[in-house]
Parts: structure tokens; sequence; C-alpha cells
């Protein structure tokens, strides 16, 4: 029995094959058979492949297959951890949970904008794909009006750390924040401190909220910037799940200077280290010592990630860094240090679970250390001057 459309109707709307859910007693993994029962797309795989090519599809169940499926990224990552045993995996997510970019394509309303020209790109001067079709994100590239009505929904949580000293800097921080950072758009600050009673207390805009999370210092700064992922990773699981939609994870001695907004937003999304834009991979400060989780040989590396931004959807924020973490912990019964402490882990991370975007140097930059080239047309994010060895004593 055919309907309307040219799709077969299954009675009750149930896959013939395993009974359209987990709760029948079909496999979960089947797009035919979406987690909490039978949905829109109930009896697609039978439709399609037949009764053959259904025996083929249960045989590709946890394959990679299934991260092509539009609305399967998510839950096709959470069963294929290989790498990461130990890695504490998100519940699956019903499609009202799911993201704006990797599950139902969202509704824009009528809007005015300028028609995008085929043959005449805004940007010749600089790279804006990655060979893994990963856009990188450039001032020209994107158009806010389009994107904010895209993330209209979205909730973004923002994390920093400011342990010890490093609470100075909170103030500009919040202040810039409220006037650069995703505006228009609902925002959860998560404030890790030692020091809740030094948090200032900063005026913020209808819909924002901030969070003060009390965590334990450290003696050395080298251990307080690498238990930064044990803590991502410790409240990923307790409440961010639940809380936001995307994590932004940001260095707290910073201060916005332009707008960073839902453009940055992907499943995984890193930023391209200052220092290291223009160079060959071998002159990566990658960690190059083989007994390191961190290690990465000279003739491999895409780019050189910072560590002070980075983020994408909670469920990829948990993985990253619970992976990164229990990484630390091997290196740490090894007697072994990461040259660059979470980032050279990060940078791993990163070479084996490729970015879904990559944000320019617009987005994070030094004034007092660079020199700023003449295509980098703003300047979004930058370093507060300070004096480290101060700060970090």
């Amino acid at each position: 029995m055919w309907n309307r459309d040219g799709a077969r109707d299954i009675p009750g709307g149930l896959c013939p094959l395993c009974g359209g859910c987990p709760a029948a007693g079909g496999p979960p993994e089947l797009p035919c058979c979406p987690p909490g029962g039978p949905g829109p797309h109930s009896g697609l795989a039978c439709v399609v492949l037949g009764s053959r090519g259904l025996n083929w599809l249960h045989g590709l169940s946890r394959s990679n297959v299934f991260r092509l499926i539009p609305g399967w990224g998510q839950r096709g990552a959470s069963q294929s951890q290989d790498d990461h045993p130990g890695v504490p995996q998100p519940k699956p997510s019903s499609e009202s949970d799911c993201h704006r970019d990797t599950c139902r394509v969202p509704e824009v309303p009528r809007l005015a904008y300028p028609k995008a020209q085929v043959l005449n790109p805004t940007r010749a001067d600089v790279l804006v794909m990655t060979p893994w079709f990963a856009p990188i994100v450039w001032d020209g590239v994107f158009d806010s009006t389009v994107l904010d009505a895209q993330f209209r929904n979205t909730t973004i949580g923002l994390t920093v750390f400011a342990i010890k000293k490093y609470v100075v800097f909170l103030e500009l921080f919040l202040q810039t924040a409220e006037r650069y950072f995703m505006v228009g758009h609902r925002v959860t600050y998560y404030i890790f401190t030692d020091r809740p009673a030094d948090v200032p207390n900063v005026p913020l805009a209808e819909g924002r909220q901030l969070v003060v999370l009390k965590v334990r210092n450290y003696a050395r700064w080298q251990e307080v910037s690498m238990h930064r992922m044990e803590m991502i990773s410790n409240f990923s699981q307790q409440r961010f799940l639940r809380e936001v939609d995307y994590l932004v994870c940001m260095d707290v001695d910073m201060k916005f200077s332009d707008q960073v907004g839902v453009e940055i937003l992907s499943p995984l999304f890193s930023t391209l280290h200052p220092g290291f834009f223009r160079a060959a991979r071998e002159s990566f400060t990658y960690e190059r010592r083989p007994q390191s989780q961190a290690y990465i040989p000279r003739d491999e590396g895409d780019f050189y990630y910072a560590g002070g931004f980075f983020g994408g959807s909670v469920a990829e924020v948990l993985r990253l860094t619970s992976a990164c973490h229990q990484a630390m912990v091997v290196d740490q019964a090894n007697g072994i240090e990461a040259v660059w402490h979470d980032e050279s882990h990060l940078n791993r991370y990163l070479l084996y679970h490729k970015p879904t975007k990559v944000l320019s140097p617009e987005y994070l930059w030094d004034e007092q250390m660079l020199q700023r080239p003449p295509f980098l047309k703003k300047l979004r994010y930058v370093a507060v001057p300070k004096n480290h060895a101060e700060i970090r004593h």
C-alpha cells in the first residue's frame, strides 16, 4: 500500500522488519526505528532497500555509514568510540533535542539580504574551506542576518576559568562579552573559580545569566590548565547537556573587540593559533615524544589549534574533553607532561577527529606580540596585556 506522497504505508507507522522502535524489539541503530518510537521516516529503509538490503543494512548498523544519515551523527558518534572506550557517552537524543546544524533544517523567515555571487567570491585572498570540507570563518564569508534566524532558538554556554589571580580578568571579559558575544541570543556564562566572592556583578541583557561553579585551585598553572578538560567533562555530564545546546570554551585573560556570533557554531569547532597559521606543519609545536598520548609525528598535522577557543555541541565537547583528560591521566601515570599541556592533547584529538568548522585568527589574536596582517579585516577576540610571570604565581 502506498500513500499519496509515493511512500509505502506501514500499519501503525511501524517498520515490518523490526517493529519500528527499540521498545518493539527492533535494533535502535536502523534509521527506520528512531529511539522513542516511530517518526516521520519510519519504514523508510524497508521501502528503499527491500528485505535483502535490510539484511545488509543490519550488518552495517554499527559502522560509520550512519554518520552520513542526517540527524544520526551524534548517535553514530556515541556508538563508535573504539579510540577511547572509557569515554562517557551522552544519552541518545530525540529529534527535539537535536542541534540546528546537525538535525532538522530550520525554517527561516522572509529576509532581505544580498545575493551570493557564485563567480565572485567575497574572499579570494584566504583559504575558506579545509580539505575535509569544513568552512574556515573569516569576515565576509557569512551573513549574520541569515545565521541569526537559523539559530534563533539556540542556547549557548560559555565556559571560562578564573582561578587564583585570573579572577581579575573577569570584569572586562564579561563587559565586552555582553557587548559583542552572541548578541540577541540566550547565553549562560559558566564561571569556574576558586574565588566565588570575587566574581564581579556585571549587568546582563535579557535572556543571559551567569552561573558560578566553585572548583579547587592547583599549585602550578600548568595543572590548572590541564584540569580544565576534566572539569568541563564532568560538568557537561552533570548539567551542560541539559541546560545548553552548544558550549564555547575560552580563555578569560582576553577581551572581545568585535562581534562573535552564531557563525562560529558547529558540532565541533576550533580556532587557528595566531602564531602558526602561516607555518609549515614541521614547525608546529605539537608534542613530538612518542611516549606521550599527545604525540603527533612530524609528517602529520593539518593546522595548529589554539587551546583558548574551541567548542561545539555539548555532546561533542564532552567527547573531546573526556578523551583529552583520559590521555593526560595516562601521561601522568607514565611520568610525562605534554609540551603545551591541554593544548597539545587538544591538537592530537582534532587531528584524528576533524573539526566541522575552523575559526580564522580573527577570533584569537595578540596585538602585543603579533603584527596585524592586511587580510585580517577584524580582530574579534584579543589578548589583554599582562605580566604572565606575575599572574601565574
